[in-house]
C-alpha cells in the first residue's frame, strides 16, 4: 500500500494561494487531496476553531508533528489575509508537489519565525536537522534558505528546477469577408407591337350619280401606336455571410533541459589525496 504525506505551505495573499491550487490541479493531484484554510473559515461555521493564531489549530488541522513555532508562522499569516494550502500526496510526489507549490512564492515558514522573533534560530535549527535526519522519499534532496545558511556555516544549498508550462493566447491571423458590387451584361428577348395606319383605296367601277357634291375640304385620322420594352430591376437577398470561431485542440510538445544541482561527498586522507567518493 502506498504512504501518503501532507504537504503544506502557507501564501501571503490568497491570489498566490489560488495559482498553486489551480497548479496542483493541473499538475494530475485531486481536488479532493487539497484543502485550503484562510481567516474565515478558520473563525467560523459550526465547526469554529479558538482562532488561526492558536497552535492547537494547527495540531488539530495537520497533527501533534507539527513545531510550535511553524503553528505561529502558520497562524500569523493567516490572520494576516493569507491562506494555507495542504495537500496530501504519494510519497513518490513529493518532490513534484513540493516543486509546485515552491513556484507560486510560499511563506519561508522556518525564516518568517526566526525574522519575526517567533523562535530563536538555534531553536528552528535544531528542527531542521530534525527534519533532515527523517526519511525522505527517493531522488529528493534537502535545500535550506540563504538566512538558515548563514546560521549554519558548510551548508551546502541544492537547487533543482521544475518545469511550469503555461499557455497564452496569440493573434496567428485574420479573415475578413468584404462586400463590394458588380456589374455584368445580361440579354432578354421581348415582343414588341407596334399599329400603323394603312391607307385603303377602293375603285368603284359604277359610280352613283350624285346630285349634290359635297366639295369641302375634310381629313380622317387614325392613331398609330407602338410597343416600348420598360425595364425594372428589383433586389433579393441571395445569401448570408458571417464568420464564426471553430476551435480545435493539438498536443505540443515542450523539449527543455532542467538543472539540478548534486551533492558528491569525497574523504581526503591527510596527504590530501581522495581515499573515497560517495
Amino acid at each position: 500500500m502506498d504512504a501518503y504525506e501532507t504537504l503544506v505551505a502557507a501564501y501571503d495573499t490568497p491570489e498566490h494561494a489560488l495559482a498553486a491550487v489551480n497548479a496542483l490541479k493541473a499538475g494530475g493531484f485531486h481536488g479532493d487531496d487539497i484543502s485550503t484554510f484562510d481567516r474565515k473559515r478558520l473563525t467560523s461555521g459550526k465547526d469554529t476553531l479558538t482562532g488561526p493564531r492558536h497552535v492547537g489549530v494547527w495540531n488539530r488541522l495537520f497533527g501533534s508533528n507539527i513545531n510550535e513555532y511553524e503553528a505561529h508562522v502558520l497562524g500569523d499569516t493567516v490572520g494576516s489575509g493569507g491562506t494555507v494550502v495542504s495537500v496530501r500526496v504519494p510519497q513518490d510526489e513529493v518532490a513534484h508537489a513540493t516543486g509546485i507549490l515552491d513556484l507560486h512564492h510560499p511563506v519561508d515558514i522556518h525564516d518568517r519565525a526566526v525574522t519575526s522573533g517567533i523562535a530563536e534560530p538555534a531553536h528552528v535549527e535544531s528542527a531542521a536537522r530534525s527534519i533532515a535526519a527523517m526519511p525522505l522519499a527517493k531522488d529528493q534532496d534537502v535545500a535550506v534558505t540563504s538566512k538558515l545558511a548563514q546560521a549554519q556555516p558548510g551548508t551546502l544549498k541544492l537547487a533543482e528546477e521544475q518545469l511550469d508550462i503555461g499557455k497564452k493566447r496569440i493573434e496567428t491571423g485574420r479573415t475578413r469577408v468584404r462586400r463590394f458590387t458588380t456589374e455584368r451584361d445580361v440579354a432578354q428577348d421581348v415582343t414588341l407591337h407596334d399599329e400603323h395606319a394603312e391607307v385603303l383605296r377602293k375603285a368603284i367601277s359604277q359610280p352613283d350619280v350624285l346630285k349634290e357634291v359635297d366639295w369641302a375640304d375634310s381629313e380622317i385620322e387614325m392613331v398609330e401606336t407602338k410597343e416600348q420594352a420598360l425595364v425594372n430591376k428589383t433586389a433579393r437577398v441571395v445569401e448570408e455571410v458571417s464568420l464564426r470561431t471553430k476551435g480545435e485542440e493539438h498536443v505540443e510538445t515542450i523539449h527543455e533541459k532542467l538543472r539540478r544541482q548534486q551533492a558528491e561527498v569525497q574523504q581526503v586522507g591527510v596527504s590530501g589525496q581522495p581515499t573515497a567518493r560517495r
